[in-house]
C-alpha cells in the first residue's frame, strides 16, 4: 500500500535540485515524509547527476475517461480503470492530480450523468485503500447547458476529494468553438451520427443552454462558493465573459481563447491556467490562441496536462530551453508544481523547501527530452 506507514530518512544525493531560487548541485535529505534540507553529503541514494524537481500539480486531466471509455460503447470498471490512469500519471512526474471529472454533458457521453457518483466512489475508494501512487483529488467540470448539473453538483460538492469546480458551456457559437460548421462536421463525426440527427441534437443543446445555461451556473457556482472551493471560468473568449467571471467571484481564468479574455481577467485579478499541449504542439487545436503569444504578454500563471498526462513535465523543460521566453527551469517548473498548488490552497507542496511535504521526481535529459527515473510522494518511493 502507498498510503502505508511513514517513509524513513532518505538522503538524494548526486543530484542537480531545482529550488525556487535556483539550481543547486548537492543533495537532499527527506524526514518523516518532508523536505529537511539540501547538503553536500555524498552518502545516500546516488542519482547520477539527475535533476530533482518538485512532484507536478495537474489541476486539469480528461485523461480518466480514456480508460473508463476506453472505447465507444466500452464502459470499463472504474477501480482498474483509476489504477491504469494512475499509472500513466505518475510515470510523468505528476504526484497531485485533479482528475476532471464530467458533471453533466452536453452532447457526447450522455451517461456522464448516471456514473459520476460510482466514479467518485471508485476513487475514494482506491484513494483509501492506498492503490493509487499519486495523490487523487477532484476536480469537477460542470456543463452548464445541462440541467442534471445542478442536482450531480449538490451530490457531488462536498464529497472530501471535491477541491475544484469549473464552469463551461460547449454549446458551439460560442467559447470554445464560435464556428459552428466546423464543429458540426467534427460532431457528427466523432458521434458517428447522420446529419438530420446531428441537427436534432445540436437544436436540443441550443435550446438547453438558451432556456436554462444561466440558472445552472448561478447554481453551480452558488454552491461552489458555499463550500469554499476554487471556481474556474472555461474557455472565456469574451470581455463580457470574464467580467462575468470576476462579477461571480471565481478565481480563475481556464483555457481563455483569445488575447483580450486573458487581459481582462488579469486586470480583474483572476489566476490564468492554460493548456501545456497548446504549448507543446505550437498553437491550440480548436484554433483558438496559442499558450506561446500569451507568456510573451507574461499571461500564463499555471500549466495543466488537459488531455496529455505528461504534457506539463515535457513543456517545463522545453520553455526552459526556449529562448523566446525568460523563464530558467525553477520559473518554468513553477507553472507546473508551485502555482497550482497555491491556486487550490495546497500549501504542503510544489516547491523544494524545508519542512514540505517530499513530493519529488528524479529526472534526467536523454537529448533535450526530459525523462522520468524516480518519483516519491512524502517521502516514499512510488515509481
Amino acid at each position: 500500500m502507498f498510503d502505508a506507514p511513514p517513509a524513513p530518512a532518505l538522503t538524494l544525493s548526486n543530484a542537480r535540485i531545482v529550488t525556487p531560487s535556483g539550481i543547486v548541485d548537492g543533495s537532499l535529505a527527506l524526514e518523516d515524509g518532508r523536505i529537511a534540507g539540501l547538503s553536500r553529503a555524498s552518502d545516500g541514494r546516488d542519482l547520477g547527476g539527475a535533476f530533482v524537481i518538485p512532484g507536478i500539480v495537474d489541476l486539469h486531466t480528461d485523461h480518466v475517461e480514456r480508460h473508463t471509455h476506453p472505447r465507444l460503447s466500452v464502459l470499463w470498471p472504474f477501480l482498474p480503470a483509476l489504477m491504469a490512469h494512475d499509472a500513466v500519471v505518475i510515470s510523468g512526474g505528476t504526484t497531485t492530480v485533479f482528475d476532471s471529472l464530467s458533471v453533466g454533458a452536453s452532447l457526447k457521453r450522455p451517461e456522464r450523468r448516471e456514473i459520476l457518483e460510482p466514479l467518485l466512489a471508485a476513487l475514494a475508494e482506491g484513494q483509501a485503500a492506498g492503490v493509487f501512487r499519486a495523490e487523487h483529488l477532484v476536480h469537477l467540470r460542470c456543463e452548464i447547458s445541462d440541467p442534471s448539473t445542478m442536482g450531480l453538483i449538490d451530490a457531488t460538492v462536498a464529497h472530501p476529494l471535491t477541491r475544484l469546480v469549473s464552469v463551461m458551456d460547449h454549446t458551439p457559437g460560442d467559447r470554445q468553438s464560435p464556428d459552428i460548421d466546423r464543429w458540426f462536421a467534427h460532431m457528427i463525426h466523432e458521434m458517428e451520427v447522420d446529419e438530420v440527427t446531428g441537427h436534432a441534437m445540436m437544436d436540443e443543446l441550443f435550446e438547453r443552454s438558451q432556456k436554462r445555461g444561466a440558472e445552472v451556473r448561478a447554481h453551480v457556482v452558488r454552491a461552489a462558493h458555499a463550500h469554499a472551493l476554487p471556481i474556474m471560468s472555461h474557455d472565456d473568449r469574451t470581455l463580457a465573459h470574464a467580467d462575468q467571471a470576476a462579477a461571480e467571484g471565481l478565481a480563475i481564468s481556464e483555457f481563455p481563447t483569445t488575447l483580450i479574455a486573458a487581459r481582462r481577467a488579469r486586470d480583474a485579478g483572476l489566476a490564468i491556467v492554460m493548456g501545456a499541449p497548446n504549448y507543446l504542439r505550437g498553437g491550440s487545436q480548436s484554433g483558438n490562441i496559442g499558450v506561446a503569444e500569451l507568456l510573451a504578454h507574461g499571461l500564463v500563471d499555471a500549466l495543466a496536462s488537459d488531455y496529455i498526462p505528461r504534457s506539463p513535465l515535457d513543456a517545463a523543460f522545453r520553455l526552459a530551453a526556449d529562448p523566446a521566453f525568460p523563464h530558467d527551469l525553477p520559473a518554468a517548473l513553477a507553472l507546473v508544481s508551485d502555482a497550482p498548488a497555491r491556486m487550490t490552497g495546497l500549501s504542503d507542496r510544489g516547491r523544494i523547501e524545508d519542512g514540505l511535504r517530499a513530493d519529488l521526481v528524479a529526472v534526467r535529459l536523454v537529448g533535450d527530452q526530459p525523462v522520468v527515473q524516480a518519483v516519491w510522494r512524502a517521502g516514499k518511493q512510488v515509481f
